[in-house]
């Protein structure tokens, strides 16, 4: 459902070198497949998701959702996929409801179809104790959760999100899980971009390390294992950006 094909992306700061924030990112997710971007913040993580979600444009390369590139129907692209950005901001004013209904709308979605859609997710994500208050009044949990809220509420067939659980309690931090797990099962494609391996240890079905805007390795945890000699994504990570060092030193 997901295709990338040599992404790359050059920044051009002003009275500055360029900087290549993504080199040339190659890969695919299928229906139902769970993909992690792994990586220590700066690593191109979050560009790389952005270009997918049609948030900013490639230098190079192309990405599909589906049959669509992304370039030639952007429009067509959004109705399919749900985009959590990291700095994502809500209307302080509006309450949790609200805000849904006002994106519902956005979306094209009937009112009926809105309050079920949120009457569903709200018991997913265990919101209804705070679906009648304002934003501004929201803990970082439930602000998430309104997020996230936000991203799923047409039910698209691809969601990419970035750092989902970042700065989340633990309880918080199960419940987003458990709605990973959940689309999953409902042959949802998702990539997702982290840096606790905790999560991409017990989500994904297969993981991309990324480090220094290159995706130095992509497979399943336990080729990742086999390839690094170890047992766990950390010492993998670490074992791969070694050698990449070595090599290039």
């Amino acid at each position: 459902m997901i295709r990338a094909e040599h992404l790359r992306k050059v920044f051009w700061p002003p009275r500055s070198q360029p900087v290549e924030a993504v080199k040339d990112a190659s890969f695919s997710v299928a229906d139902g497949e769970v993909l992690g971007l792994l990586g220590p913040n700066g690593a191109g993580k979050t560009t790389l998701l952005r270009m997918l979600g049609t948030i900013i444009v490639p230098t190079a390369g192309h990405c599909w959702i589906g049959d669509i590139r992304a370039d030639e129907a952007q429009d067509e692209i959004r109705r399919h996929i749900g985009f959590l950005s990291g700095n994502t901001k809500l209307y302080g004013r509006l309450t949790a409801r609200e805000t849904l209904y006002y994106f519902g709308r956005l979306y094209g979605m009937a009112d009926p179809l809105i309050a079920q859609r949120i009457d569903e997710i709200g018991a997913l994500l265990h919101m209804q104790e705070f679906l009648e208050r304002r934003c501004e009044s929201l803990s970082t949990g439930q602000t998430q959760k309104v997020s996230i809220a936000r991203v799923i509420l047409h039910d698209p067939e691809v969601l990419i999100l970035d750092e989902p659980t970042l700065g989340l309690d633990i309880m918080t931090s199960q419940a987003i899980l458990d709605f990973i797990i959940d689309a999953r099962t409902r042959q949802h494609s998702i990539i997702f971009s982290t840096h606790y391996m905790s999560d991409a240890e017990l989500l994904c079905d297969r993981v991309a390390l990324m480090h220094r805007g290159e995706i130095m390795d992509i497979g399943a945890k336990s080729e990742l294992y086999a390839r690094s000699g170890t047992d766990n994504l950390h010492d993998a990570f670490l074992r791969m950006v070694e050698e990449r060092e070595q090599a290039t030193a």
